[in-house]
């Protein structure tokens, strides 16, 4: 994008929103520019975490940015009122998860908090008052949310706002990966911007522009209308998905013929034209953002009546809890068809490594599968607590036997298997061997993330069972 020129932005910036967006977000740009910037949220203990040595969430390398920065260009607060009527830019990054009643249910995006943050927008507009230009204020959709959003949030704070203060809504959707989130905001492979082509919606472009300008290299700016960045968010998260559902649906058919699913990614990622990211097979996608992501898709191609196109992307939530599943049942298969009163050793709680978020994380249907089998389940992750994995299994049959451990020894200490669910790097430096003497026997390994040495696993005594990979046992084979 040619550079425009309007001014660089040198007013305040304020996010309605401490989550997993708002928070690592706004502390990136408080060190990359000179700008003032606050977060915001009516959730008072997550602000006293942000404020305190205990962030409310687990990223590597945010503590160390947010302490930088914090309380000289980056502040948390609850005065909500106050931040968003200084400021001239505005990030709405609140909650907007699947509605659960009414119409859409199950796949539409629930915008209660968006309403509200608008509402809150409106009522803290003084004009005269942190307006950029002397009557505007920039709001800018950091949240995912359905296409035409936008328009719909223009429309309620035109409706609600004070003569004298005119909007420009702009949609920056974030692109950012939990457990690599302070890399992806530090060189981020685009920043997304779209407004109203419009005179006045091009300048708030260039303004939110400027801000990025102070880090991110001007090519890697993309501008596009405001629905075609609303899409391309969703988008963009569908093709992940649909790339993690058809590897695994390949390790299904991989345990079945004898093929190797790593060898077959990595032949099939050397082509060019595909690459080799999102080829590594496991239990399944989980986090905040596939799943629903998919579903307001979905809702969105059965609102045009294109069931069609709804059915195909159906399919990747369809083979991503078939997968879920098949983990499950792999492992009560392989133990001879019953988990009953059996230890389990569970590798892993959140979705993914690096992060403490278990939003629909694969391990609580696993441990779903595991509990309702009868079996005494015991999980160790590094950064997830047991009263948030007793939340996430909350009505689940047999949540007694539901335990935590502090570490992996004791997690392992007479289990009859160990289930790797998520790809935290320290499981792969434990001595195997060590934990292989305080098991009962015989003693199962189950690598959902294939990132164990399976061969010295075996040599060890393990009975091993990965995902995608010719099994190098089995008691049915044996028996015979």
């Amino acid at each position: 994008m040619a550079e425009s020129a309007q001014p660089p932005f040198t007013g305040k910036i304020c996010c309605i929103g401490a989550g997993y967006v708002g928070g690592p977000t706004m502390a990136m740009m408080a060190l990359k520019t000179p700008l003032t910037v606050t977060v915001v949220d009516m959730n008072k203990q997550r602000i006293d975490a942000w404020n305190s040595d205990q962030l409310p969430i687990y990223e590597p390398g945010l503590k160390e940015v947010v302490e930088a920065v914090r309380g000289k260009r980056l502040f948390f607060t609850t005065d909500v009122e106050k931040a968003v009527r200084e400021a001239e830019i505005i990030f709405v990054s609140v909650n907007t998860p699947t509605k659960e009643y009414g119409f859409g249910k199950g796949l539409a995006a629930d915008l209660t908090y968006w309403e509200g943050a608008a509402r809150s927008i409106s009522k803290a507009c003084v004009a005269g008052v942190g307006l950029l230009n002397g009557t505007t204020k920039i709001i800018v959709e950091k949240s995912t949310v359905p296409v035409h959003t936008a328009d719909a949030m223009s429309c309620v704070l035109k409706a609600c706002s004070p003569p004298g203060v005119s909007f420009q809504v702009l949609s920056n959707p974030e692109f950012l990966a939990e457990g690599t989130a302070v890399q992806d905001l530090t060189a981020p492979d685009r920043v997304l911007i779209g407004g109203l082509q419009t005179p006045e919606g091009l300048n708030a472009i260039e303004a939110l522009a400027s801000v990025y300008r102070h880090w991110v290299p001007d090519e890697r700016i993309i501008t596009a209308n405001v629905w075609s960045a609303e899409v391309a968010k969703l988008i963009a998260n569908a093709f992940l998905a649909q790339r993690i559902s058809s590897v695994n649906a390949l390790s299904a058919i991989c345990e079945a013929s004898g093929a190797d699913i790593d060898h077959v990614s990595k032949a099939v990622g050397a082509d060019p034209g595909l690459g080799p990211k999102f080829l590594k097979a496991g239990p399944g996608f989980g986090g905040s953002c596939f799943q629903k992501d998919i579903l307001n898709l979905i809702y969105l191609c059965k609102q045009h009546k294109m069931n069609e196109v709804a059915d195909y992307w159906s399919q990747i939530l369809k083979m991503n809890d078939f997968q879920k599943m098949r983990f499950g049942s792999l492992i009560v298969n392989a133990m001879f068809n019953t988990v009953n009163n059996k230890k389990i050793a569970i590798f892993g709680f959140a979705f993914k490594a690096d992060t403490g978020d278990t939003r629909e994380s694969p391990a609580i249907d696993i441990c779903k599968t595991l509990l309702s089998e009868g079996a005494q389940v015991c999980v160790y992750d590094p950064e997830v607590k047991i009263s948030q994995m007793q939340r996430d299994l909350a009505g689940v049959e047999n949540l007694e036997r539901l335990t935590a451990a502090e570490d992996a020894i004791s997690a392992c200490q007479d289990a009859h298997a160990i289930v790797v669910i998520t790809e935290w790097k320290v499981f792969t430096t434990y001595d195997y061997a060590k934990l292989y003497e305080i098991m009962k026997k015989p003693s199962f390994v189950f690598d959902g993330r294939n990132i164990l040495d399976h061969s010295r696993l075996r040599e060890i005594g393990f009975n091993v069972l990965a995902i995608g990979k010719p099994a190098g046992w089995s008691w049915k084979a044996e028996s015979h």
